[in-house]
This record gives structure tokens, sequence and C-alpha cells, in this order.
């Protein structure tokens, strides 16, 4: 990342010097949605109104301002600029969230989650 790419990200560091984000997911969603945008995928524009408009939801529904409903809001954001053009199906991305958690549900305390183990019944490790 450059610095002017890690300056952009300035209104999200923390001031305690702890990292920005919380869980590997959150920087990947910045980093898909700041990609989408440099292939043309969609705009700067238009992202910056999908995550406001998210973030609107968030409000009303009276979610807390934090770090993780703004993460929330960023993937949301992102979902709804990818099915708005076609490039994800909304069925298909509620079969792959159900997916994943059920691998989640099936994966034993402290082992990475493979996707693979969603692909069978649901079975709940302590």
């Amino acid at each position: 990342m450059s610095l002017s790419e890690s300056q952009a990200l300035g209104p999200l560091a923390r001031r305690d010097d702890e990292p920005v984000f919380d869980e590997p997911w959150q920087a990947q969603v910045l980093a898909l949605a700041f990609n989408l945008i440099a292939q043309d995928v969609f705009s700067a524009g238009q992202w910056s109104d999908a995550l406001g408009a998210e973030l609107k939801h968030a409000l009303a529904r009276r979610e807390p301002d934090d770090p993780q409903t703004y993460y929330r809001s960023a993937l949301a954001a992102l979902e709804t600029l990818l099915a708005a053009d076609g490039r994800i199906v909304a069925e298909r991305l509620a079969d792959r969230v159900e997916t994943w958690r059920r691998a989640y549900l099936n994966t034993p305390h402290g082992q990475p989650v493979k996707l693979s183990a969603g692909a069978g019944p649901e079975i709940r490790h302590q």
C-alpha cells in the first residue's frame, strides 16, 4: 500500500496505535472495494453513495456508531453494488452465506474454517 493509500485510511485509524481492523475480513472488504473501483467495476462516487446509504440504514435501525457497524455496512454496500450489475446473484450469495455459516458451526474451536465443512449437515462444535 502506498503512502497516499494508507493516508486515505487515516480517519479509520485508532488513536491508541492499535490496528485499524479488528478482523481480516474488514481489511479485505475495503481492499476489494478499492480494487473494484480501480478496475472500473463501479466508481468511487457509486461506492460512496452505496456506503452512505448502508450507514443511514444502520442508523435507522439504531445500530451503534462503531467500527463493527461501519464494516458490516461496507460489506453490504459492496454486495449491493455487485448485485446491481448482475455480477452476483442474490440467491447464490445467500447459498454461499449459509454454507459459510454451516462451515463455521462445523469447525472445532481454534481450527481454521474451511468452506468444505459447510457442504454437509450442521454439526455444532463447542
